[in-house]
């Protein structure tokens, strides 16, 4: 469900920023293709790790949120975080 550098970059930025629109997910995450992150969101939003809330707004707007499955996720991207802190570099 969280394979791949996409999904924990999309996850991480909803996760501990919050709600984000489409174009702030894009340039929040560099270099990902707009095809690869919709394809990513899709599939994110298919194992219900996040929503996709669309606005019937001119022009359309459409804002992503992680879910509460997947806040849960928060704790694992802390520990990551710390381990990374805490490692040795040569």
């Amino acid at each position: 469900m969280i394979g791949g550098k996409w999904k924990l970059s999309i996850l991480k930025v909803l996760i501990f920023q919050g709600t984000k629109r489409f174009g702030e997910l894009r340039r929040d995450i560099d270099s990902i293709s707009q095809t690869m992150l919709t394809s990513q969101l899709r599939a994110l939003e298919t194992d219900g790790l996040i929503t996709r809330k669309v606005f019937a707004e001119i022009p359309p707007r459409v804002e992503y949120s992680a879910t509460e499955d997947g806040l849960a996720l928060r704790p694992m991207f802390e520990a990551m975080h710390a381990w990374w802190l805490g490692r040795k570099v040569p």
